[in-house]
Protein backbone atom coordinates (compact mmCIF):
# COMPACT_ATOMS: atom_id res chain seq x y z
CA UNK A 1 0.00 0.00 0.00
CA UNK A 2 1.02 3.49 -0.56
CA UNK A 3 2.05 5.11 2.46
CA UNK A 4 -0.08 8.56 3.53
CA UNK A 5 1.83 12.18 2.50
CA UNK A 6 1.96 12.64 6.52
CA UNK A 7 4.49 9.88 6.81
CA UNK A 8 6.96 10.73 4.31
CA UNK A 9 9.79 12.86 5.24
CA UNK A 10 10.26 16.40 3.25
CA UNK A 11 12.91 16.49 1.20
CA UNK A 12 16.08 18.13 1.87
CA UNK A 13 17.13 20.86 -0.68
CA UNK A 14 19.81 19.93 -2.74
CA UNK A 15 21.88 23.17 -3.43
CA UNK A 16 25.14 23.63 -6.11
CA UNK A 17 28.00 24.26 -4.11
CA UNK A 18 30.77 24.83 -6.51
CA UNK A 19 33.71 24.01 -3.98
CA UNK A 20 32.33 20.54 -3.28
CA UNK A 21 31.60 19.41 -7.12
CA UNK A 22 34.98 20.07 -8.07
CA UNK A 23 36.72 18.49 -5.04
CA UNK A 24 34.38 15.54 -6.24
CA UNK A 25 35.13 16.13 -9.59
CA UNK A 26 39.27 15.78 -8.71
CA UNK A 27 38.46 13.13 -6.27
CA UNK A 28 36.84 10.85 -9.68
CA UNK A 29 39.79 12.05 -12.28
CA UNK A 30 42.37 10.40 -9.58
CA UNK A 31 39.83 6.82 -9.90
CA UNK A 32 40.23 7.21 -13.55
CA UNK A 33 42.92 4.77 -15.38
CA UNK A 34 44.23 6.62 -18.53
CA UNK A 35 46.00 4.89 -21.38
CA UNK A 36 49.16 4.97 -21.95
CA UNK A 37 50.69 6.79 -24.39
CA UNK A 38 51.57 3.86 -26.90
CA UNK A 39 47.86 2.65 -26.10
CA UNK A 40 46.73 6.20 -26.91
CA UNK A 41 48.46 6.04 -30.08
CA UNK A 42 46.85 2.64 -31.77
CA UNK A 43 43.22 3.97 -30.40
CA UNK A 44 44.09 6.83 -32.53
CA UNK A 45 45.67 5.25 -35.67
CA UNK A 46 42.52 2.63 -35.45
CA UNK A 47 39.64 5.34 -35.56
CA UNK A 48 41.54 7.24 -38.19
CA UNK A 49 41.47 4.06 -40.53
CA UNK A 50 38.13 3.51 -39.38
CA UNK A 51 36.50 6.86 -40.47
CA UNK A 52 38.60 6.62 -43.68
CA UNK A 53 36.96 3.13 -44.54
CA UNK A 54 33.37 4.14 -43.97
CA UNK A 55 34.09 7.12 -46.21
CA UNK A 56 35.60 5.11 -48.82
CA UNK A 57 32.33 2.69 -48.08
CA UNK A 58 29.77 6.05 -48.56
CA UNK A 59 31.94 7.53 -51.28
CA UNK A 60 31.26 4.09 -53.30
CA UNK A 61 27.69 3.84 -52.37
CA UNK A 62 26.69 7.47 -53.21
CA UNK A 63 28.57 7.14 -56.75
CA UNK A 64 26.35 4.04 -57.48
CA UNK A 65 23.06 4.99 -56.41
CA UNK A 66 24.18 8.52 -58.46
CA UNK A 67 24.57 6.42 -61.03
CA UNK A 68 21.91 4.28 -60.86
CA UNK A 69 19.35 7.46 -60.47
CA UNK A 70 20.79 8.94 -63.91
CA UNK A 71 20.87 5.79 -65.70
CA UNK A 72 16.81 5.85 -64.65
CA UNK A 73 16.13 9.53 -65.26
CA UNK A 74 17.84 9.78 -68.51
Amino acid sequence: MAKDQKDQKPKKERRFHPIRFLKEVVAELKKVTWPSRKDLVNYTIAVIVFVILISVVVGVLDFVFQQGFLLIVR
